[in-house]
């Protein structure tokens, strides 16, 4: 999910240093990642026009954040290249991951409401974003109206996202929830031309538990017992969907 609130607080971890654009122009029509992220069907016309509004790339070292809680809304940014995670600073202090993006999805939307982001972006490997100006996007939408469509179906699909997470969160169990993020992580993968049965944890196990709002030890031990009973294997950050219908089968029984 990318769509994030709760106000933070302030982090143990050091500011990340201003990110730099590179000299160099991000062409939209020429990008395999195009469909992913923007919509398809456009004319010659107004796929120039999309090209002059995504000016600049930037890039983001493992660790470093795109934007931070409080930063000023000014882009969206499609994400062209590594992955980042979204999170928060809850009441008592702790970080709370609350979203893993990645290639070919876009990042920033949940500053649209207040014109100011409600989350931290941080990229966790070497990433490249492509820099989206809001203000010219707003425009473009009114001028190509596939646009504006486009990312309203963006907003509404992160509605979806969000009560999906809070139905994860409140009603199933440790194994089922892990089955449903390396379920969902395959299939996104797979939208980008990737393996339908493996995927390269890039965030950490404790970065997952956060996510799924269980402790480091669960997630350690579900992914053990998962592979134990042969639904997945395990090497290192690799690991392989053995039994996709199992996994999916252990979702759908539902709570206990």
């Amino acid at each position: 999910m990318t769509i994030c609130s709760t106000a933070r607080a302030g982090s143990s971890e050091k500011a990340s240093p201003p990110v730099v654009a590179e000299d160099m122009r991000a062409s939209c029509s020429q990008c395999n990642l195009r469909e992913l992220c923007l919509p398809i069907g456009l004319s010659e016309e107004e796929s120039t026009k999309l090209d002059q509004l995504v000016s600049t790339r930037r890039s983001i070292k493992k660790g470093d954040a795109l934007f931070r809680h409080g930063d000023p809304f000014t882009s969206i940014y499609a994400i062209r290249s590594g992955t980042f995670k979204t999170r928060v600073n809850t009441l008592d202090g702790r970080d709370q991951v609350t979203g893993f993006q990645m290639a070919g999805e876009l990042i920033g939307l949940d500053g649209m409401g207040s014109s100011r982001h409600a989350c931290d972006a941080i990229a966790i490997e070497d990433s490249e974003v492509c820099l989206i100006p809001y203000s010219r996007l707003s425009e473009l939408s009114i001028e190509v109206p596939v646009l504006q469509r486009h990312f309203h179906r963006l907003m509404s699909r992160e509605i979806v996202r969000e009560h999906s997470v809070m139905l994860l969160l409140g009603s199933m169990r440790a194994e089922e929830r892990i089955a449903a993020f390396l379920l969902n992580l395959v299939q996104r993968m797979q939208v980008r031309g990737f393996s339908s049965r493996e995927v390269v944890l890039r965030m950490t196990r404790e970065e997952i538990g956060s996510f799924l709002g269980l402790k480091l030890e669960t997630v350690s031990r579900t992914l053990s017992k998962l592979a134990e009973d042969g639904m997945i294997s395990v090497q290192q950050r690799l690991v392989r969907l053995e039994d996709s219908a199992r996994l999916r089968a252990l979702i759908e029984s539902g709570p206990r």
